[in-house]
């Protein structure tokens, strides 16, 4: 098969060897009903390569119908691919074909085929053994022909050991694996994909092309490139819309080249490392705002406990806050031993001990505390306690006012 006249009927571009692998195992692949498991990043281009076998195997003339099993809610999929009765649920006002059904005598593309329910993966199972297959709310077996070729953007090895995956399902489907390199493996065929990118802009708005300097192409093809060709298009978009000339050089393509970051690209759904920093500033402001109010509230309480403006240095020691030994809070008596009775211990008295939570402390209650300290150390002399609180004369005397402190 002739990999160029290929490329141009499906519009692939590119000169990397480990895509042509990729292309050349799908059309051999074709002719057999064997299923197949493309995988690959997100944004590699897996769909062509369903399109590629289809086209290329006995069922090119019956249907070929993409599946996006990640786009169909959990409670309904089932109906999706395998039909229903009518009345077999809330809504089911006449019987409805499934995919499967539609597609028999031709190929069916599960995309992000990781997606789906373990209850669905049981059904899929069974299709892809015997060919049967039953609709929701019916208990007759329907027998399909269809070619099965899925694609994941997961690492189906880890769902299994996690127990999001059937292993028997994954080995079913996995008969012919398929591997769609990432750009950043291809990187010959980085600066053809934007070039391509940029003319189709150019042609559909009618606008000069855009081009690369030297320094901007060395930049463009070491790049990261974690969206893969889906982010290689939308900068070369972005660029040919928004710059007025039409050289790029290195440093305008930095602008829309967000920071690069290495290892593998992150699944969907992942947090960015962005934003996770973000919140991670903000939790460690958070909790140093904390620990300042919480040493604001030991100096409060050093001030009304002691009276000075120094608060005690806290224990280091859990037995530095217990009582000693000559501080206990029981005496025993030294009893005359009685011939027939033997003595008892006698215990001081203690103190009453009642189910009543002492009383807190409330704000306004500290504030009239440290109002009184600083108007006896002052000896009553308004105008020097008010610049020792940090307030106005006025504010002082509002407070006094408000908070009934009489005069001293």
């Amino acid at each position: 098969m002739d990999l160029v006249s290929l490329k141009q009927r499906f519009g692939v571009i590119g000169n990397s060897e480990l895509l042509n692998r990729a292309l050349e195992v799908a059309v051999r692949v074709a002719p057999t009903d064997l299923s197949v498991l493309v995988t690959g990043e997100s944004g590699v281009g897996k769909e062509f390569f369903p399109q590629i076998i289809h086209a290329y195997s006995a069922r090119k003339h019956n249907k070929y119908i993409a599946v996006n099993c990640g786009a169909i809610p959990e409670g309904t999929i089932d109906s999706e691919l395998f039909g229903h009765e009518k009345g077999s649920f809330t809504g089911a006002v006449e019987a409805r074909k499934g995919y499967f059904e539609e597609a028999d005598g031709g190929t069916i593309f599960l995309d992000e085929v990781a997606e789906l329910p373990l209850s669905t993966q049981v059904r899929l199972l069974r299709v892809l053994q015997t060919g049967e297959f039953m609709r929701v709310g019916s208990a007759r077996v329907q027998r399909t022909d269809v070619r099965v070729v899925a694609a994941t953007n997961m690492n189906l090895q880890e769902a299994i050991e996690k127990g999001r995956f059937r292993e028997d399902l994954y080995y079913r489907l996995n008969t012919v694996p398929i591997a769609v390199p990432a750009l950043r493996d291809r990187r010959e065929d980085i600066f053809l994909l934007f070039r391509k990118f940029a003319s189709d802009v150019a042609i559909q708005y009618r606008m000069p092309p855009i081009t690369l300097d030297d320094e901007a192409r060395r930049m463009l093809e070491g790049y990261y490139w974690r969206g893969n060709i889906r982010q290689l298009k939308n900068v070369a978009e972005q660029i040919s819309a928004i710059e007025q000339t039409r050289v790029i050089s290195a440093e305008v393509l930095a602008k829309y080249l967000p920071p690069q970051g290495g290892g593998a690209p992150m699944a969907a759904g992942a947090p960015h490392p962005d934003d996770m920093t973000t919140e991670r500033e903000l939790l460690y402001k958070v909790l140093f705002d904390m620990r300042a109010d919480i040493n604001d509230l030991k100096r409060m309480m050093a001030e009304l406990i002691q009276g000075t403006g120094r608060c005690p240095e806290p224990a280091r020691d859990i037995k530095a806050l217990l009582p000693s030994a000559t501080q206990s809070s029981f005496v025993p008596a030294v009893v005359p031993a009685a011939p027939a009775y033997p003595s008892a211990p006698v215990y001081a008295e203690s103190e009453e001990v009642t189910d009543e939570p002492p009383r807190e402390m409330t704000k306004a209650d500290m504030q009239r505390e440290q109002i009184v300290r600083a108007l006896r150390r002052n000896n009553g002399r308004r105008r020097e306690a008010a610049a020792e609180l940090f307030m106005s004369e006025r504010t002082l005397y509002r407070k006094i006012k408000e908070l009934g402190i009489e005069e001293i």
